[in-house]
């Protein structure tokens, strides 16, 4: 899950700079395609404990708020109230507005895999499950559902020349999660299943820890899934930025290559 040993040491360095500032660590790992089936089995993952959520991103059509380092997102999740985030990231704890981070809902949260890491900021706001449906379906606005602190954190970030009639809702995309624990090991782990829309799928698993819990809780994950016979140096990709170019995939060239797919 996470390669925090074979990190280099400026690498290290700034991680140990942060962590002290952090509210959480996240450790991540994605799965290749071709050994998802077997590590839900390996890790004893049920998929009928699975929640289905739905997701979409708000952005301009050429990805201008992601460009700029912000992500605008709105979530469903089964038998449950929606939620509303606004994301920044890169974003060091030095970085973080005033007053944030007393906010109910606001995180600083260092992610870490394999690839490398990475820390951000967000402030995340639950809003009712109807509201959210009628802005994925294109029936309300997103800035009517921010609240005053999302706005301000928003446009703090918002590159110049882009406003609220510039974004457009990015999705929906349908995906399942669940929690789950593998004997042995301590931790709850988080595994989360995407499916884009042209068909590809990202598995990824994740665990969270106290900052002063990283290096432990990297080092006993490692272990446990390099046991499990899991590629902890397979290529790494974030559900986000995957999803996004997924999303902005031109309808032309997403309906050439299903065509091809269904030919083959």
């Amino acid at each position: 899950m996470s390669a925090i040993p074979t990190y280099d040491a400026e690498q290290l360095a700034g991680m140990l700079a942060i962590l002290p500032d952090v509210d959480s660590v996240e450790l991540k790992l994605t799965v290749p395609d071709d050994f998802q089936r077997s590590a839900v089995r390996l890790l004893g993952i049920d998929p009928l404990d699975a929640v289905l959520r739905q997701v979409v991103f708000v952005d301009t059509p050429d990805l201008r708020l992601s460009s700029a380092g912000v992500v605008l997102r709105a979530r469903r999740t089964q038998h449950k109230p929606g939620d509303l985030a606004v994301k920044l990231r890169p974003a060091m704890p030095a970085e973080v507005p005033k007053g944030f981070r007393d906010h109910q809902g606001f995180k600083v949260e260092l992610d870490a895999s394999p690839a490398g890491y990475t820390c951000s900021c967000s402030l995340t706001v639950e809003a009712p499950d109807r509201l959210v449906r009628k802005l994925m379906i294109g029936t309300r606005g997103v800035r009517g559902l921010l609240d005053d602190d999302q706005r301000t954190l928003l446009d703090e970030r918002l590159p110049d020349g882009v406003g609220p009639d510039d974004l457009v809702v990015l999705g929906p995309i349908n995906l399942l999660k669940t929690r789950f624990r593998v004997k042995g090991y301590r931790r709850r782990m988080v595994a989360e299943l995407w499916v884009l829309p042209d068909g590809s799928r990202i598995l990824e698993l994740s665990t969270k820890a106290p900052p002063e819990e990283a290096f432990q809780a990297a080092a006993e994950t490692k272990a446990l899934l390099a046991g499990k016979g899991l590629d902890l140096g397979a290529p790494q990709e974030t559900k986000t930025r995957s999803a996004l170019a997924a999303l902005t995939v031109p309808e032309s060239e997403r309906t050439a290559g299903d065509a091809a797919h269904d030919e083959g």
